[in-house]
């Protein structure tokens, strides 16, 4: 790939920006502290299963897994289905009518789970450059070393190809969108040629 790490102007100011938010919904952001009953999420994630998998490891291809997600996380993306911030034809009915204990529960449960890589169509020879761009972009500052997430920032390793590529070009194309928009920010010096081996690395991290 050419050109891939070439500098783009405002890229550094918009991505320190970014990072700096996120440090700020670290400390700002999280949902009340309960205590989260993790036999109670398992029993709660029941209907979840058929579409994520009944330990949150889904195999339905454009779905994304939870198993291993940070609980902040996933407590968040159920705040906003609930809340009709985040809009899903499947989501957001399920949602609806989640306590804030249901959605503790649930995010514990699937933090405890062991996430296992998807199997589909990684392709090798896109990983070695999807790894330098996650470098240049830093997205190791906000998603760590290995992309395994923390609080409110998600576990991109090993999760589906397609619903990645899907979400990254959502964020490029403003048409999705996360808690404090730190992400939109953030994609938009990453070039359409990027998204693809930026996926493939992300989706072969945990094998």
């Amino acid at each position: 790939m050419t050109n891939t790490l070439a500098g783009t102007p405002g890229g550094g100011v918009r991505l320190s920006i970014a990072i700096a938010l996120v440090a700020g919904l670290v400390l700002l952001g999280a949902p009340p502290a309960r205590g989260a009953d993790i036999e109670a999420g398992k029993h709660k994630a029941k209907p979840c299963g058929a579409c994520h998998g009944a330990d949150g490891n889904a195999t339905i291809p454009g779905t994304p897994s939870i198993a291993g997600q940070p609980s902040m996380y996933t407590h968040w993306q159920l705040l906003k289905y609930r809340d009709g911030r985040r809009k899903d034809p499947q989501m957001s009915p399920m949602a609806v009518n989640l306590s804030d204990g249901d959605m503790a529960d649930l995010a514990a449960y699937y933090q405890a789970q062991r996430p296992t890589p998807r199997p589909a169509g990684v392709d090798p020879s896109k990983t070695a450059d999807g790894k330098r761009i996650a470098e240049f972009y830093h997205c190791t500052s906000c998603h760590r070393p290995e992309l395994t997430g923390h609080e409110q920032v998600p576990r991109l390793a090993g999760q589906d190809l397609a619903y990645l590529v899907k979400l990254i070009r959502g964020f490029k194309d403003k048409t999705a969108s996360d808690l404090d928009g730190t992400m939109t920010m953030a994609a938009q010096p990453l070039r359409d040629e990027d998204i693809e081996p930026l996926a493939h690395y992300m989706a072969s991290l945990g094998r």
